[in-house]
């Protein structure tokens, strides 16, 4: 089955005033139709800029190289205007923070079907029609008259829902879905992951989630690339990835999820930070944190991505290592 969406050698580099910053470096993926590809890692990994850039978002300082594959059609040297039509028509986003893709001086129902009036030609009745149709679909009550409510009329999570209703509604091969629980309560939270689910398994569209929660990821996701620095340092199934996990960083990123069964006991954390995108070492980034880090190859060297299994990948040259200082 062709993937929905591919990049193959993605990388992304913006200028700054203090010099080139190297967001995303040589990133592979694609998600497929019916599937959930999940980018997990910590803030300022890369995995929302490699998204960014695959769909013609990334900032305009940005120099964009590689190949990008949306269905058929090659996205890379592509003009905007064509871009933007395509992504318009086959992509739908659903990011963070719902008021922040919300206009507050129009009502839900006009923001919902804006996008389908312009790339569908739907009438205005057909709009308002298929408005109400799709509020229904994502679980707002009463969802006939709501469609004349403004935003602030809405909860959190009810605005993050009609948002999840605007991507929806050109009816999109690929929904991107950028931190979208994150400012949401846990009960919500929840609630918009099986919507999400829930509406994939209806429609079958391929799905890309981006996350730092890896709770959730195992929960929804098909595959799973764990970020770090602009590189992929693990990825395959989710099953694989965190059922065997090869790369010390994503042992690190799972040890790091708080466990409810630990009571009062302290949180695991990663020492140190992540490198800055402007400085990133010549070898592996994630060397100076490392705890099974071991000759100078770690430090000067960048480990290849190599199979652990079938369909799993990791960058390292300790694959599956344990604690070297055992």
């Amino acid at each position: 089955m062709k993937p929905v969406l591919a990049v193959e050698d993605l990388t992304v580099t913006i200028d700054t005033r203090r010099g080139p910053a190297r967001a995303v470096a040589g990133v592979d993926w694609a998600v497929r139709p019916g599937e959930t590809l999940a980018l997990v890692g910590e803030s300022g990994s890369g995995k929302s800029m490699s998204v960014l850039a695959a769909t013609g978002l990334a900032p305009r300082t940005a120099r964009v190289s590689g190949r990008i594959h949306l269905l058929d059609t090659e996205l890379t040297g592509l003009p905007e205007q064509r871009r933007r039509r395509l992504r318009g028509r086959h992509v739908g986003f659903v990011f963070q923070d719902p008021m922040t893709s919300l206009n507050p001086v129009l009502t839900v129902g006009r923001q919902v079907v804006e996008a389908a009036q312009e790339h569908l030609g739907l009438t205005r009745r057909a709009a308002r029609s298929r408005a109400v149709e799709l509020l229904d679909l994502v679980g707002i009550p009463s969802a006939g008259q709501r469609v004349d409510a403004y935003p602030h009329q809405f909860s959190g999570g009810m605005r993050q829902r009609v948002v999840i209703a605007m991507a929806l509604a050109c009816e999109p091969d690929l929904l991107i879905a950028d931190e979208p629980t994150t400012a949401l309560d846990v009960t919500t939270q929840a609630q918009i992951v099986e919507l999400v689910a829930d509406l994939q398994r209806r429609l079958g569209t391929a799905v890309v989630w981006i996350t730092h929660d890896l709770g959730v990821v195992a929960g929804i996701a098909d595959t799973v690339a764990v970020m770090y620095a602009g590189r992929i340092l693990e990825q395959g199934p989710v099953d694989a990835v965190f059922g065997a996990p090869s790369h010390p960083y994503t042992r690190a990123l799972l040890a790091a999820r708080p466990d409810p069964a630990a009571g009062d006991a302290d949180l695991v954390t990663i020492a140190g930070a992540p490198p800055s995108p402007l400085d990133l070492p010549p070898g592996c980034a994630f060397w100076p944190r490392c705890p099974v880090r071991g000759d100078a190859r770690c430090e000067h060297e960048m480990p290849p991505l190599v199979p652990v299994s079938a369909g799993h990948q990791v960058r390292t040259f300790y694959p599956q290592a344990t604690d070297r200082r055992d």
